[in-house]
């Protein structure tokens, strides 16, 4: 957000108007803007930041989190520390989306100080995608394995995002680096949604033998979250021209890209919950709330999009239009990501320095929105 637009949007604020300079949108029915309307005070929780692309919260009160230009840091007592946990060089690679991107702390972490980290590199002139798992000791960090290497990597459409279930396993998102047939194709990991074990094997049970594949016929699938209570997965996913979706993953499903999209049908394929029409939100770090008066909404952070989707889910695990709200539309620029923290807080990641935003003086954020006392 530019200047002129920041010190319009204080004027407002002070005036009492909710709406920013750019806020009339053809969803603005359904908008929420003003942030006095929410259960949440909004705070500036770190700024100056690079691109910050994920975090993960640590039993003993650390959060690491990722900036896609190749550092792994940590904060400690609300700060961000100053060292690095570890700063990747060749043969990691950050253009275009490409970079160090999703982070994952092992269920075992108190004990093993394992931390799965997911990044672009380049092998024989190719650009791939991976996950390796790196030793935490005393806030820095080694190289300890390669968990799964070779996934289709380009410019852009990396996916990135992983996470571990419930089940103890880590799922991974892997776009179709700009080839829609990858998608398609069940000898590659591309356009996918992989399971492994926290090792690298594969587990007995997945649809496809011998495969880390999950669910295919994805295009750019960026976040990733299961239901509290039931287990449901949930994946938001960049549609090629508006058209993103929000999809309920099942283990071994079609989701149809390139063959479909948005309310197209074709047998043996799944449609989305829920698009975005006409419209281009760019989903990307989704979580569900679990506490508080927001409790059981699926919240989605949008790039492009510039706000926060906030879904209510049904009991059967449908999405609808008429349901959803949209926040802090155009205030805080291109959001990446959106996680519930242990205490009920919610921290939100700007991504205004990653080549396509307007980025002011304070840039990168993580903004955090903490529960007002009832």
């Amino acid at each position: 957000m530019n200047k002129f637009k920041l010190a319009l949007l204080a004027f407002m604020i002070l005036s009492g108007c909710s709406k920013s300079p750019d806020s009339i949108s053809s969803t603005d029915q359904h908008a929420v803007n003003d942030q006095n309307s929410i259960p949440y005070t909004v705070e500036v929780y770190a700024n100056q930041l690079n691109v910050p692309w994920d975090m993960a919260f640590a039993e003993d009160g650390r959060i690491f989190f990722t900036e896609r230009p190749g550092v792994v840091r940590v904060m400690k007592n609300d700060k961000v520390m100053a060292e690095p946990v570890i700063s990747f060089q060749d043969p990691f690679l950050s253009k275009g989306e490409g970079g160090l991107l999703g982070i994952a702390l092992d269920p075992a972490f108190a004990t093993n100080h394992y931390i799965y980290v997911y990044q672009t590199y380049k092998h024989s002139g190719e650009v791939r995608n991976r996950v390796i798992r790196l030793l935490e000791k005393d806030n820095k960090a080694k190289l300890d394995q390669v968990i799964l290497a070779d996934i289709p990597g380009s410019d852009n459409h990396n996916g990135g995002r992983i996470k571990f279930g419930p089940d103890g396993m880590l799922y991974i998102t892997a776009g179709d680096r700009y080839v829609p047939s990858l998608a398609q194709e069940l000898t590659t990991t591309g356009g996918k949604i992989l399971r492994i074990a926290p090792d690298g094997g594969i587990p007995q049970d997945n649809p496809f033998p011998g495969s880390p594949v999950y669910s295919l016929g994805h295009r750019n699938p960026q976040g990733l979250v299961w239901q509290p209570g039931t287990g449901k997965l949930y994946a938001s996913e960049h549609g090629q021209a508006a058209h993103d979706e929000i999809n309920l993953i099942t283990s071994g499903e079609n989701y149809g890209w390139p063959v479909i999209e948005g309310d197209r049908e074709q047998d043996g394929m799944v449609k989305p919950l829920i698009h975005s029409g006409e419209e281009t939100w760019a989903p990307s770090g989704m979580t569900f709330v679990t506490q508080g008066e927001w409790q059981g909404h699926l919240l989605v952070a949008t790039l492009r999009g510039e706000q926060l989707l906030k879904f209510k889910v049904g009991g059967k695990g449908e999405i609808t239009a008429t349901a959803t709200s949209y926040l802090f539309k155009n205030q805080y620029g291109r959001l990446r990501n959106v996680v519930e923290g242990p205490d009920g807080s919610l921290y939100i990641m700007t991504n205004n320095r990653d080549g396509r935003g307007d980025p002011n003086h304070d840039d990168d954020l993580i903004l955090r929105l903490k529960p007002n006392p009832k």
